[in-house]
Parts: structure tokens; sequence; C-alpha cells
């Protein structure tokens, strides 16, 4: 005979349904009948209180606490009906279970309130020997307790730190640098090791020097003056010759001397200070430099990159010499990007 998966499921769950229900009536029926006991006890049935507690007390299945209401109502009723074995066997059992339980003088008579102080004093000696069993248990409960609960924090601990380098990626990146960029003036080999600061400083002289030698070179031209001379009697057809000569005034020579040094100078640094950069990148030249760095993974997309419409043209991006490697913490997966 074979069963169909939803009939095997549905005779599972009715299963399953019925041990549910088995264990919640016991546990109803368990406090109906010890409320009915307890009932039964106010109103004098002691004999009947009696037997059907001891029946229930040799049944099993009972909690420490519906044990000792048991044997309460048991020896009491015991002690009423003059049965003093069974009175003194259910007490003893009663302050064995729990040797600081004591019971309510409203309500229980002073005869049986003595009774009881003489049983626990008799056996005042085993009674400190549970204390100390059960002091025992309960701090090793309370130890048990907390490491599983330092147990499950380090589980959570070590879940998140999972979880988290689960979701980092480590970027590597290689860089491929040029090896002209070096002989480019204003610092432009410092600026692509990524040695900003020493690059600003190369391109601020240099820049400077580079100004000041343009404005000294044209101030020292705006010196320079044109005159003309007119030879006559013996030169020419005309007996007079003409002709233009330029130079620096002799009052506009000092200052024509001030702006040529001035150009000279500022040139000559200016060429001092690029050989000096130029060596410096050379000195420090890496044909490819990895470097590296941890990031939180990227949400894939839940949805794919649409396809061209109609009448849309097809881009193609080259690769560059720039490439980046993607490596995921732990080992699942790897990418490639290259860019400039």
């Amino acid at each position: 005979m074979i069963l169909r998966g939803d009939m095997v499921l549905a005779f599972a769950l009715a299963i399953w349904t019925d041990g549910a229900w088995a264990q919640e009536a016991a546990a109803v029926d368990s406090n109906t009948e010890l409320a009915n006991l307890q009932r039964g006890f106010q109103y004098g049935r002691y004999e009947e209180v009696l037997k059907r507690a001891i029946q229930r007390i040799d049944h099993g299945n009972l909690s420490e606490q519906e044990l000792i209401e048991l044997h309460k109502y048991a020896g009491l009723s015991a002690f009423y009906l003059k049965n003093m074995q069974q009175a003194e066997r259910h007490l003893v059992a009663l302050i064995e279970l729990d040797p600081d339980y004591a019971l309510d003088p409203f309500v229980v008579p002073p005869a049986a309130m003595k009774y009881f102080d003489q049983l626990r004093k008799d056996r005042a000696q085993e009674l400190n020997s549970i204390r100390e069993q059960r002091r025992l248990r309960s701090e090793r409960l309370q130890r048990e307790a907390e490491e599983r609960q330092r147990a499950q924090r380090d589980a959570e601990e070590q879940r998140r730190r999972l979880e988290q380098l689960s979701s980092r990626v480590t970027v590597r990146t290689v860089e491929t640098r040029s090896y002209l960029v070096n002989f480019l003036p204003f610092g432009a080999g410092q600026f692509q090791q990524g040695r900003n600061q020493l690059g600003v400083i190369f391109a601020a002289t240099e820049g400077v020097l580079a100004i000041t030698s343009i404005i000294a070179y044209f101030a020292y031209a705006a010196q320079i003056r044109e005159r003309t001379t007119i030879v006559d009697g013996r030169v020419g057809p005309s007996g007079t010759y003409t002709f233009t000569e330029q130079g620096i005034p002799a009052d506009r020579h000092s200052e024509a001397t001030a702006w040529r040094d001035l150009k000279y100078g500022a040139g000559g640094a200016f060429w001092g200070a690029y050989v000096i950069g130029v060596v410096d990148a050379l000195y420090h030249h890496q044909d490819q430099v990895v470097s590296s760095s941890v990031t939180q993974a990227a949400t894939p997309p839940t949805t794919p990159a649409p396809f061209p419409q109609p009448g849309e043209r097809a881009r193609l991006e080259l690769p560059t010499p720039k490439t980046s490697f993607f490596l995921v913490s732990n080992g699942i997966g790897a990418g490639l990007r290259m860019r400039f």
C-alpha cells in the first residue's frame, strides 16, 4: 500500500497533535486532581484524600511542587486519622523535598504544627545535609545556565563576525605607471607616484620661476629702443644715407641689466628644479604598484541589465592599463575591473 505525500503529512500531524493534546490534558487532569484533593481535605474527607494521594504518588510523572502538595495532604490526612506511620512517612518525605517548607498556621491546627516541627527537629542533621545538596545543585544549575548563556552569546558573536567577513570584499588594484611621465615638469612624476606634497612643491617652485623668467624677458625687451641716423654729403646717389639701429639707451642700461640677470637666473633655476624633480621621480619610479582595500560587498542587482532598444547603437569600451582584481575574503568569488 502506497501512501500519498499529503496523506503521510496529515497522519504525522495527527499523531503530533494527539501527543500535544495528551500532554496538555495530563497537566489539566493533574491540576484538577490537586484541586479536588484540596477541596476534599477542606471538607474533612481524610480517608478518600489519603487513598487518592497515595495512588497519585505511586503513579508518578509529577513535578516537585505537585509531589510536595500530595505528601502534605496525605500526611495531614493520616495525622487526623491517627495513622501515625503514614503521617510520618509523608511528612518526612515532604521536608526531605523541601527542608524549609512551612505549614500555614491559619489552616493547620497547633497539634499538627507541633508534630511537623518535631519531625523537622528529629531530622535536623539530615535536613542540613539536604539543604547543602540543594544549595550545591542550585549553584550548579545556575553555573550551567550562565555557561549556556555565555555559549549562546559567543555563538551569536561568532555568527555576526562570520557574516561581516563574508560580506567584506578585498579590492586588489594593480596600477601601471608610465616611465615617460617622470620627464614632465611641474612635479608630474611625483603626482603619478602619489607623493602629492612633494609634487605641489615642485609645481609651485617651477611655476614661479617660469613666470618670473617670462616677465623678465618681456621687461628686458621693453628697454630696447630704435634710433634713426642720417648720413649726408658723401653717401648714395642723393648724397645722404639713412639707417636705423636698436639698442638700450645709456640711462636705461642699469635697469636692463637687472632684468636680463633676473631672466637668466630664473630660467636657470627653473631648469635646475626640473632636473632635480626628474631625478627624484626616476629614483622612486615603479612600473606597477599593487594596493589592497577591504570594502563591504555590493548587493547584486535583482534585475538584469536591459537589452539595447531598436535604433540604439552598441558602444564598445576598451580595457586600459589600470586593472583591479576583486577577491572575496572567504574565497568564494572573484572579479576583474580595468580602468584608467
